[in-house]
């Protein structure tokens, strides 16, 4: 159903977010309310003690289990209030106060709690398989629970684990909202049809699409000139971010490795995780084609470093917000209204920030908080095609979250290489509504460019992001010097785009301003991972059509209440299997090979 003339004037609507739904107001009252409540709470979790050293019944144990996943629930909601105001507002002393203060509260509330997952963990097998609920009753409780067991080899004792919670909020988190709040305070100089700006990053980036070889060129020689002016102290919080990633996680927890504590985390196996990043940089060469067929199509012997997102149109037109939204939405609908209706609700709510702000996060991202709660949507839009795509990517990663909202909080979160099968399924839905409505071959040229683009973003820009970070990890233990991972990174872009590229040696510091691998070591693996899967299950919906979308419904409600590999088991997917890898990769040359016969 379409919306009302009144319903499409507050979708179009751009502007700041709403977070009333979290907390009213961020006074001192209403803070210092919900801290107190959330004291009592834990403090009556923690009479539970008793009962747990004398061992509990089942029916107990999911008794307490519904105390512990409400609390959780009460400390998410003043944990994202915190979060995405200091996101709207990283220069705001007041956001910052307030995050940090509700941090610190909260850091001390799970240590407290810490006892009842430990205890679960340290249950001898018997006695938990004695107690742990059956999947036919409470599957989500027994999911979450044989999880915690899976990662009991890599958990502590109750005491080391209160002083690691304390130490990252004290100390890592810290050091890493400094790199935030740097990061998002830089501003950028482009002279613009003669006009000197005063940039964010994002808008600076939008200029690095430009059909203009000489503003390309600019806007990422600015960016490099600021980041290198900036990389003394950003390569300086890189580096303890390494070290003390490796001696918590690795000399302490376990891990055999600074990766494989991802790995972990996402449940996925070593195997399949090296299998997937081996098949993505030995097909390395499918972009270098790439490449060269754009150089000849722009009429260069060679493209630059500056030129890899360059269209292969002249057209700089930009797309209002509110065309943006509609032609997302309609495309959404196309494929399935359910999976519209929950997209307009994201709207509909106001959990949409899209403006640009100085001192806001840059980027974009999907904040799930609760099953029952709609997930706001941070975008920074400035009307190009890429931005469409980002807002139908972000709108996928809230129907993901909302189609799995029936489940309890401990579980609705996909495993992260889950996470993008909804928002870059989505993307590939609108460059395909484009490309079918679209009969003009110069403009269906520049569309299949723009998707290729993307899948080489999205697809061997963060595998070679993961490549460079275990040989960063394994370069500072060795220690070597920030300046050491310069060179290997830009020895590592020689080796992926091999001569496909001219490149600029300045690019040696375009890795200190990569937010992930500060914040979320080897996280950027899942973007390959869901890319790939992506591109084969969307093969499938071409060829079944509309039998295809229920199951993939079924498949995303799933959330993460099951691990990957059993959720992948349900489409017939092995992620250890590299020919599994390499047929995404037919995909991308079926698309290339569309490209070059329209060239």
């Amino acid at each position: 159903m379409s919306p009302t003339a009144d319903d499409t004037i507050a979708l179009h609507e751009q502007g700041p977010w709403s977070l009333a739904d979290l907390l009213s107001e961020p006074s001192e009252a209403e803070l210092a309310a919900r801290i107190r409540e959330l004291e009592e709470a834990v403090a009556s979790l923690e009479r539970v003690r008793p009962e747990l050293a004398a061992g509990p019944s089942a029916e107990r144990l999911r008794e307490i289990l519904a105390e512990y996943q409400s609390l959780v629930e009460r400390m998410h909601v003043l944990g994202a209030y915190g979060s995405l105001w200091f996101a709207s507002d990283t220069q705001s002393s007041a956001a910052l106060t307030f995050r940090n203060r509700v941090e610190q509260a909260l850091t001390r509330l799970a240590n407290r709690t810490l006892f009842l997952t430990l205890w679960w963990q340290q249950l001898d097998d018997e006695t938990a398989a004695g107690v742990l609920p059956d999947e036919s009753t409470d599957a989500d409780a027994r999911h979450y629970l044989l999880d915690l067991r899976r990662l009991e080899p890599f958990t502590l004792e109750e005491s080391l684990e209160q002083v690691i919670n304390v130490k990252d909020a004290n100390g890592m988190g810290g050091l890493l909202t400094v790199y935030s709040m740097l990061t998002n305070r830089l501003e950028y100089t482009l002279e613009v049809d003669g006009e000197s700006r005063t940039l964010t990053r994002d808008e600076l980036s939008a200029h690095t699409f430009s059909p203009r070889p000489e503003l390309r060129e600019a806007a990422y020689r600015e960016l490099l000139r600021v980041l290198d002016r900036e990389s003394p102290v950003l390569s300086q919080i890189y580096v303890n971010r390494v070290r003390d990633w490796h001696a918590e996680n690795v000399e302490l927890r376990g891990h055999a490795s600074p990766i494989a504590v991802r790995n972990a985390a996402n449940d996925l196996p070593d195997a399949a995780v090296e299998a997937l990043l081996e098949v993505s940089t030995e097909h390395a060469s499918v972009f270098q084609r790439y490449f060269r067929l754009k150089a000849r199509e722009l009429g260069v012997e060679r493209l630059r470093r500056y030129d890899i997102y360059a269209p292969l149109g002249t057209s700089e037109k930009a797309i209002p917000w509110a065309e943006g939204v509609e032609r997302v939405l309609d495309t959404f609908e196309a494929f399935s209204p359910e999976f519209a209706a929950r997209a307009r609700r994201v709207f509909d709510e106001k959990h949409v920030d899209s403006e640009i702000r100085r001192g806001k996060k840059g980027g974009a991202f999907c904040a799930t908080v609760l099953p029952r709660m709609t997930p706001w949507l941070l975008l920074n839009y400035t009307g190009r095609v890429r931005d469409v795509a980002t807002l139908a990517h972000e709108l996928g990663h809230a129907v993901h979250s909302m189609l799995a909202e029936e489940h309890s909080v401990l579980v609705q979160h996909p495993s992260l290489p889950l996470a993008e099968t909804a928002s870059v399924f989505a993307e590939i839905l609108l460059t395909d509504r484009l490309l079918a409505e679209e009969s003009d071959p110069k403009l269906r040229r520049e569309i299949l460019a723009a998707s290729l683009d993307d899948v080489y973003a999205t697809v061997m820009r963060q595998a070679y992001f993961v490549r460079f970070e275990e040989e960063a990890h394994r370069s500072l233990l060795e220690g070597r010097s920030p300046e050491d991972l310069d060179e290997l990174y830009l020895g590592l872009l020689h080796e992926q785009f091999g001569d496909s590229l001219e490149i600029d040696p300045g690019f040696r510091k375009e890795w200190v301003g990569i937010p992930h691998i500060f914040h979320t070591p080897f996280y950027c693996y899942a973007y390959s991972f869901g890319q790939l899967l992506v591109l084969a299950l969307y093969r499938r919906y071409q060829e079944e059509g509309a039998a295809f979308v229920p199951g993939y419904l079924r498949l995303l409600a799933t959330g993460g209440a099951a691990s990957p590999e059993r959720i992948l088991a349900q489409v017939g997917v092995d992620p250890k299997d590299r020919e599994f890898w390499r047929g995404g990769f037919e995909v991308v040359r079926e698309r290339l090979d569309e490209l070059a016969e329209l060239a």
